[in-house]
């Protein structure tokens, strides 16, 4: 598949977007990581602070290991922040340590692209850890005559399955885009930060909002190149 020229020609724009949204985030992080607050407050306090005041001090504030490996923790009610945001004293740490905070506050709120998308997660991990084995395995049945209805049913069980995964990121922009907003809201209106950190906190949150574009693009376009070659979308798989 990695040398078919339709394939190349559909995956190449949302891999361009992709490589381009991983050097903004490092970027952007990097660039207002060496901005200073001027509350001077840590990531770990912000998260700690915001999480107290949205009544939410059940959930802790953990370190974590790897760099922004930073994410909220629904089962085991946690915000988990990499070692430059928990205790870093910049713009960039209180973004994203914010933006993690918001994803426990939509949480509580059962805001409900969350709680669907959570909904998919035993699914859509199916869908990525098998659909590709399936759906190839379907092509190359196909290519055997006495299998080649085996191969059809295959192929068809795995694009199914890889819709799942495309439809977890499709879900995925709103529940990230609305975590960001939450975090700018609070940030600004509870006094945590001013206009200009505000904007740089923009900066950095807008950069990592850009990869789940990025990533929803990336798997549409391979969705749509299976359709194509499965005879679904074209009229023929040639």
């Amino acid at each position: 598949m990695i040398f078919d020229p339709l394939y190349i020609a559909m995956i190449a724009p949302p891999l361009l977007l992709s490589l381009y949204a991983a050097w903004k985030v490092k970027h952007s992080f990097s660039k207002f990581s060496k901005k200073p607050t001027v509350g001077g407050k840590t990531g770990a306090q912000i998260a700690r602070e915001i999480l107290d005041r949205n009544g939410l001090s059940n959930i802790s504030v953990e370190i974590t290991h790897g760099l922004l490996s930073d994410h909220y923790d629904p089962g085991k009610k946690v915000v988990r922040l990499s070692a430059e945001v928990f205790n870093g004293q910049n713009i960039a740490a209180i973004g994203v340590a914010a933006h993690e905070t918001g994803h426990a506050i939509q949480h509580k709120q059962a805001y409900k692209p969350l709680v669907l998308r959570n909904m998919m997660v035993p699914v859509a991990s199916i869908g990525s850890n098998f659909s590709w084995i399936i759906i190839m395995a379907g092509f190359v049945l196909q290519g055997m005559e006495h299998f080649f209805s085996l191969g059809t049913n295959l192929i068809y069980a795995g694009i199914i399955l890889f819709g799942t995964i495309v439809l977890f990121q499709l879900i995925t922009l709103p529940v990230e885009f609305d975590a960001s907003n939450r975090a700018k809201q609070i940030l600004y209106s509870q006094g945590l930060v001013n206009s200009n950190e505000l904007a740089g906190v923009n900066k950095v949150l807008s950069a990592a909002a850009m990869t789940y574009v990025a990533a929803a693009a990336s798997s549409i376009m391979t969705l749509l190149y299976f359709l194509i070659r499965a005879g679904l979308l074209g009229g023929n798989r040639d």
